[in-house]
């Protein structure tokens, strides 16, 4: 008997845990950003005052999967697609890229990078992307290898230092 019972907690812990399966039907792209960004409306969140201004530094340190969009990048551009849809001014948005660790490499020109166009197209409406100079050089990356557009800082500790001082917060998304 004891056995048994064993054995049937046993297999219930490893049985699959039913998980909600999530509705991603409202997420739409745009309206700055038409092929990445993704954002829903939110029924009852609290309207953003009419003076609403953002300066916000996302640090990017993960690099994505192999001609996949990073994932770091793309939050950045949600963050300005879903408050510009909630009614803030995209000129009242500042946004920096502050990329350090294995991300480095989503930073290297080339057909494999499956970031290069987001980036081209983030950084075309003034998306600063920043990257940590000690992360290059650890990787073996060099400034002329970066996507046109792309700034070198000493460090990523430097940037946020910097960026701060320019009163960017940084998301911790």
């Amino acid at each position: 008997m004891r056995a048994a019972i064993l054995a049937a907690i046993g297999a219930a812990a490893l049985a699959p845990v039913s998980a909600t399966a999530q509705d991603l039907s409202a997420f739409k792209t745009g309206p700055v950003f038409e092929d990445f960004g993704p954002h829903a409306p939110v029924e009852g969140a609290n309207e953003l005052p009419s003076l609403t201004r953002f300066s916000i530094a996302f640090d990017v340190a993960k690099k994505a999967d192999t001609g996949a969009r990073n994932r770091g990048f793309e939050s950045a551009a949600r963050f300005i697609n879903m408050h510009v849809a909630a009614g803030v001014p995209a000129d009242r948005i500042k946004i920096a890229i502050v990329v350090h660790g294995s991300a480095t490499r989503d930073l290297v020109a080339g057909d494999a990078n499956g970031s290069q166009a987001m980036l081209r197209a983030m950084m075309d409406q003034g998306v600063r992307v920043i990257l940590c100079g000690q992360s290059a050089a650890a990787n073996g990356v060099s400034a002329d290898e970066l996507i046109d557009g792309v700034e070198m800082e000493l460090s990523a500790m430097t940037a946020h230092a910097l960026l701060q001082q320019d009163g960017y917060t940084v998301n911790p998304f």
